[in-house]
């Protein structure tokens, strides 16, 4: 779950109409992200919209505009989204100029960052997930020095630390499905078939598994070993079988892998786990409304303010 504090101040007299624009704009691009543009492709006999937002995660820390870690950052994304026309995987580093660690990342600008595509999705459907989760990753996380952001079909992630190649097994989101079918024998062989098969294939490659009526797919992040792969999907998949029972879809998103399941003709359902924290629609749903009666309230006093002028005058 990831929290939003927002802080405004106004004064009448600095409001202009790029203030305004401004104001409108920012409305409008989470808008857009709040909708979640939607595409499909199809894999295996199952669609999926890789658009969909699943999480983001926000550093507390932030940078201040104009040191040298928002140009790099810049560049960085950049070079995700130019990268993502031509492989589905890459990771990058832009370091100070000694190379050597520092305290102070803000002042050296030292940043590093990937981006993964779902192993089921063509260049070109990586290259727009890519650049939509780009579009969105500022918006969710303004100014943070360390953030990711996870969509139905990709991944991108940024930190002031080096963290590539690093393992990294804690939970970063979990959904259930809230039907269960606990007295169907013949699921739960099928699901734990699918869970096995996904677990003992020895690669980093997109996994994908069916057994029966029960399909499903995991992939680790392509920073890591094989050996490393294979401790975070054994996780993963511990994990979806302690949190999800016997739900008849449930995904579990880890650090640097995931794993997915599902019952034919439950792909698609969008009923989160009601013990799952991130309520990421409601937070949008807060920034959108707090944005727009912003953008209201500058309107407002920009007419108060001419009012004001033309009484002078």
């Amino acid at each position: 779950m990831f929290t939003r504090t927002l802080q405004f101040q106004f004064q009448l007299d600095s409001i202009d109409h790029r203030t305004i624009l401004l104001a409108f704009r920012r409305t409008l691009l989470l808008f857009l992200f709040s909708s979640s543009i939607l595409i499909s492709s199809s894999v295996h006999g199952y669609t999926t919209r890789s658009y969909i937002f699943i999480y983001a995660t926000c550093s507390q820390e932030k940078y201040q505009p104009n040191t040298p870690f928002e140009p790099n950052l810049n560049s960085l994304l950049s070079s995700i989204v130019t990268s993502s026309s031509d492989v589905s995987y890459n990771s990058f580093s832009i370091v100070n100029n000694n190379g050597t660690s520092s305290s102070t990342p803000l002042l050296e600008g030292s940043i590093y960052g990937l981006y993964q595509c779902r192993g089921d999705l063509d260049p070109i459907e990586c290259s727009k997930c890519v650049q939509n989760s780009v579009n969105q990753i500022g918006l969710v996380c303004p100014y943070s020095l360390s953030a990711s952001l996870q969509l139905e079909g990709c991944y991108i992630r940024y930190e002031h630390f080096d963290f590539l190649g690093k393992l990294d097994t804690s939970l970063r989101y979990k959904k259930c499905n809230k039907n269960v079918v606990s007295n169907d024998v013949e699921f739960l062989r099928r699901r734990d078939d699918v869970l096995g098969d996904l677990q003992a294939r020895r690669n980093s490659d997109f996994r994908v598994s069916n057994s029966g009526l029960v399909e499903g797919y995991a992939q680790c992040l392509g920073d890591l070993s094989a050996e490393n792969c294979n401790s975070c999907m054994a996780e993963a998949v511990m994990k979806l079988t302690r949190f999800c029972g016997s739900a008849v879809s449930g995904d579990v998103f880890l650090g640097q892998c995931y794993a997915r399941y599902w019952k034919s003709g439950h792909y698609n359902d969008d009923e989160p786990d009601s013990s799952n924290e991130d309520q990421v629609g409601k937070s949008i749903a807060i920034i959108v409304g707090v944005v727009l009666g912003l953008a209201i309230l500058v309107v407002v006093l920009s007419i108060c303010k001419n009012a004001m002028v033309k009484r002078i005058h």
